[in-house]
């Protein structure tokens, strides 16, 4: 893992804020709530980019205050009840309404509850899963290495032309091209994911060894070289990287998505089709 370099300890916590840059609008039951280009993302530890408004954007009406909590850093937090069109959430947007000084870059502002609302865009692309972090990349490349995957004396793939995609703050994943994979092994299971990076993720168990394989079957443009090809996952079937067998690494546990609200799959396969 990356560390800063300073002869001070830092917290055990930072916060931060920045300009998202982007416009981007919120969709809940049948109408639009907010629409803006004065957009904040926060950065806490543990938790995706959270997308923050000028509540002075929100649609009139919408918001009702429902309750108070309290946030380690950041105050005194007032919960709304959303209500719009044929739709009403509870608890599913917020404000920081007793922000300390040093955080009040955040004030006047409102976050909605991702999977409450029905849909977020920038301009007119919707995006699933979380708000996009903009420091977030992926890079993939083509490799001769051996790569092995078995279940004990079964060998499920076997390959000299791997893919590796190397994704901002995590471990690299390796994808392997069906042709050299024993796809009678794979049992599809409707389980499926969403990355805002890389698209609609569907799984597969390999014998006992439930969600061990996945795929991007139409992976968004960026990152389409993965399209249709599986990568396995290290603690759950043996991977073994030329001769060395592959553990689950820090980063490579993640927060998986189930489905957004109101996802319609087929705008995600136009999407990755584009």
């Amino acid at each position: 893992m990356g560390r800063f370099l300073t002869p001070e300890p830092l917290p055990e916590r930072l916060l931060f804020v920045e300009p998202l840059r982007r416009r981007m609008r919120v969709r809940f039951g049948g109408e639009w709530l907010v629409d803006s280009e004065d957009v904040l993302l926060l950065h806490e530890p543990g938790h995706y980019p959270v997308a923050f408004f000028p509540k002075s954007a929100v649609a009139d009406g919408v918001l009702a205050a429902s309750r108070t909590t309290q946030h380690r850093e950041l105050g005194e937090t007032t919960w709304y009840t959303v209500t719009a069109g044929d739709g009403k959430a509870e608890r599913a947007a917020w404000e920081y309404t007793g922000l300390p000084e040093y955080a009040d870059a955040l004030a006047g502002r409102v976050a909605f509850a991702w999977r409450a609302m029905e849909a977020f865009y920038e301009e007119d692309e919707r995006i699933v899963g979380h708000a996009a972090d903009l420091y977030h990349r992926n890079d993939i490349r083509k490799t001769s290495r051996h790569l092995v995957v078995r279940d004990g004396e079964r060998v499920i793939a076997d390959t000299h032309r791997p893919v590796v995609l190397y994704e901002s703050g995590f471990a690299p994943r390796w994808y392997v091209p069906r042709e050299d994979i024993d796809e009678t092994a794979l049992a599809h299971v409707d389980t499926q994911t969403f990355c805002p990076y890389k698209g609609i993720a569907s799984y597969y168990d390999i014998g006992t060894h439930a969600g061990a394989a996945w795929s991007y079957e139409h992976a968004w443009t960026e990152v389409e070289r993965v399209s249709g090809l599986v990568s396995f996952e290290p603690d759950k079937i043996e991977v073994y990287l030329d001769g060395e067998r592959l553990a689950l690494e820090p980063g490579q546990t993640v927060i998986a998505h189930g489905v957004d609200r109101g996802l319609d799959t087929d705008e995600i396969l136009k999407r990755a089709s584009a």
